[in-house]
């Protein structure tokens, strides 16, 4: 059986390194294709490694908790008897994190067969700033359950996502869900038991930025910022902007959504669902804009993967929801909410990472009346939608008021021109103010 080389995947078209969170087998285990070796950090997403060679996993090259460039040999499956050296000594050592201090472990896995090298001295840690903290309350503020087991906590990734957002430790909640899952109302109840609890608790953040002498704190770029710094400027700069503005008279629309929303049963349906389905659609009528600079031609998509941009604490990611143009709303809407919640948690496939032919970025949420998106390559436009905002309004019947909506599309001027851009978008405005449309 051939020996078979684990190297680290190319998960995600920006994705140049990826760092191992851990090993789920361990040097010496026997491995089928398909199993699942290891849980990877990309610059979007924790994604697991499956293997795609059965035999034994011989070598691992790249420790848990370091990074490897795209395409480095981070471990080697193969019988117990066949011989990896050969493999081995031609693998180069891979690149360590900065500030990791495991290059000399991987540059020892590579050659086997010399004499183990002395263990290193641990660089000290670089010094942080004070912070002073409150005391510590005399009983705890939380006391929902004993601290759990080492191990993994069972939760609903909804549940994750409130916790962390709440500050409260999942480890001190006893779940009521199948088989004491941790889910969102165990969550809620532990937010307010902990918000009443004694003012000190909350005290610390408040007296550290008052510390004399600590003005300020670097912090390291995480992959997605990182990315986010990287790929931005190359987009911007190369590639030739223009932006066309439409208001979109939203009463309709809200009208259907809230009586949809009304039906027992029924997906609930946000205003970005009913974009992403407008989009789809116009789409098909103009495929030039769901279309890519190739340098010597422009590729034009004759499917819509839309990508949903995805706030989060340490950045943006743009999930991609595939083949809008054969869903009904119900189901953009389900699928888009679904792709959104694994996206905070971090729990995207591989697959979902990359390959929008088009882009949505919505900030109507946060109370933004209007802005413009960077277009991100390779695509050739992006729709930044705005909040749907009561304002007053003229229309033939005079001065009233009404629901109104900005977009406003960013376009790759080597892909389209301005009256391009303009027609689509004027047809996901009449889309959206004829909304029954939609349900077709």
């Amino acid at each position: 059986m051939a020996v078979t080389k684990v190297v680290m995947p190319k998960l995600s078209d920006a994705m140049e390194t990826g760092k191992i969170i851990k090993w789920l087998k361990k040097e010496g285990d026997r491995v089928q294709g398909g199993d699942i070796l290891a849980e990877i950090e990309t610059d979007k997403a924790d994604v697991e490694m499956e293997a795609f060679g059965a035999g034994v996993l011989r070598k691992i090259l790249v420790p848990a908790g370091e990074k490897a460039p795209v395409g480095t040999l981070i471990g080697v499956i193969a019988e117990p008897t066949e011989d990896i050296a050969a493999v081995l000594a031609a693998a180069p050592a891979p690149a360590a994190a900065p500030g990791a201090g495991g290059a000399s472990s991987a540059r020892k896995d590579t050659r086997p067969e010399a004499p183990p090298a002395p263990a290193a001295t641990p660089a000290p840690a670089p010094p942080r700033p004070a912070v002073v903290s409150a005391p510590a309350p005399a009983t705890p503020a939380v006391s929902l359950a004993a601290p759990a087991s080492a191990g993994r906590v069972k939760a609903s990734p909804l549940a994750k996502k409130i916790a962390a957002q709440s500050g409260v430790d999942l480890r001190l909640i006893r779940g009521t869900g199948p088989g004491g899952r941790i889910i969102r109302r165990d969550v809620e109840a532990a937010t307010v038991t902990a918000a009443a609890a004694p003012a000190a608790v909350t005290a610390a953040p408040a007296a550290a930025a008052t510390v004399p002498g600590v003005e300020y704190e670097d912090r390291p770029l995480s992959q997605i910022r990182a990315t986010i710094a990287k790929r931005m400027p190359l987009s911007k700069a190369p590639v030739p902007h223009f932006y066309v503005t439409s208001e979109v008279a939203m009463d309709r629309a809200w009208e259907l959504r809230e009586e949809l929303n009304a039906l027992e049963g029924q997906p609930k349906i946000s205003v970005n669902d009913l974009v992403v389905r407008a989009c789809a659609l116009a789409l098909l009528r103009h495929p030039g804009v769901n279309a890519s600079f190739q340098g010597e031609s422009i590729r034009v998509w004759h499917r819509a993967h839309i990508g949903i941009a995805v706030a989060l604490d340490d950045g943006l990611i743009t999930p991609v929801l595939r083949d809008c143009q054969a869903k009904s709303l119900a189901q953009i809407a389900v699928d888009a909410r679904d792709l959104a919640e694994r996206a905070r948690v971090r729990k995207l496939r591989a697959p979902e990472l990359s390959g929008a032919t088009f882009s949505i970025s919505n900030l109507g949420m946060y109370d933004v009346a209007e802005f413009s998106a960077i277009i991100n390559p390779p695509e050739g436009a992006i729709l930044a939608v705005g909040s749907v905002r009561r304002m007053p309004v003229v229309d033939d019947a005079g001065l009233g008021v009404g629901r109104r909506m900005a977009l406003t599309l960013s376009c790759d001027h080597r892909v389209m021109d301005g009256a391009m851009g303009a027609r689509f978008l004027q047809d996901v405005k009449r889309l959206l103010e004829e909304p029954l449309r939609l349900l077709v």
